[in-house]
């Protein structure tokens, strides 16, 4: 019956995006056209688009500069808060010590951490880095943990009876079980990861990135410049989300193989 339906449904689910990415600017360049909006308030896709090419050299290493803070900023949080849960998840008291800490350092504004790591560290990469890390670490946390307690106890028994020792019962059975959970935190984690790196930039910033570039061309009223910023930032979010989706895929092939058939 429908066998090669969805056979491979990371394809759709690309399409998709790339569809949405063009319903986006055909909805802009719309609103520009019915409500008339002039250039210097909304500048026309086409134009943004433009000017990203025709300052390709300047631009390539803005973004650089603000996607190496991404990346590394979200690995930092990605693996704390997985070790972090692991840890909390195999030592209760830990878990009940540790978590409200969790739960209370998220209640504290981004840009009100910004400043003391300023003081601290000074201005460069590691306030940055810290920011990002922070904002990604929580889900991460919350997600493993939910999918770690959620575990089959009568599988984590029989590999206890067949010798398994406390890490290969951890390796067989709980971490494939919490890999979906895992995913869904760092995909929580990726469409937030820019915005710390932007934060961490309009602080903490000893060189130029998208957060700069986007401060600057903002108090010279370069409207084009603006946009161009927030496409790129888009574009970095949208990106990190859809690489998560492919290698979630990849990582989890028995949770497509039921649905495939």
């Amino acid at each position: 019956m429908n066998h090669h339906k969805t056979r491979h449904p990371i394809v759709a689910q690309i399409f998709f995006w790339l569809l949405a990415m063009l319903l986006i600017l055909f909805v802009w360049q719309a609103a520009i056209v019915v409500f008339r909006i002039p250039h210097f308030v909304m500048p026309a896709p086409a134009a943004v688009i433009d000017m990203l090419f025709g300052n390709g050299p300047m631009i390539l290493k803005l973004m650089w500069q603000t996607l190496k803070e991404t990346l590394s900023g979200y690995v930092i949080g990605a693996a704390v808060g997985f070790v972090l849960a692991v840890g909390m998840s195999q030592i209760p008291l830990m878990g009940r010590l540790v978590y409200p800490a969790l739960v209370t350092s998220q209640a504290v504004p981004i840009v009100g951490i910004a400043a003391p790591l300023v003081i601290i560290f000074g201005f460069g990469m590691t306030p940055k880095l810290i920011i990002v890390a922070w904002i990604v670490f929580f889900p991460v946390v919350v997600n493993v943990m939910d999918g770690l307690a959620q575990v089959d106890p009568d599988q984590i028994n029989l590999a206890r009876l067949l010798g398994g020792t406390p890490l290969r019962t951890f390796l067989i059975v709980k971490l494939p079980a919490c890999l979906g959970p895992l995913f869904s935190g760092l995909k929580i984690g990726a469409s937030y990861a820019v915005t710390g790196a932007v934060i961490g930039e309009w602080t903490a910033s000893s060189r130029m990135g998208l957060g700069t570039y986007l401060l600057s061309a903002n108090a010279q009223m370069n409207t084009t410049g603006v946009y161009a910023a927030m496409m790129l930032m888009t574009l970095i979010g949208v990106g990190s989300f859809v690489s998560l989706l492919m290698i979630e895929y990849l990582a989890t092939p028995w949770r497509h193989r039921a649905t495939s058939k």
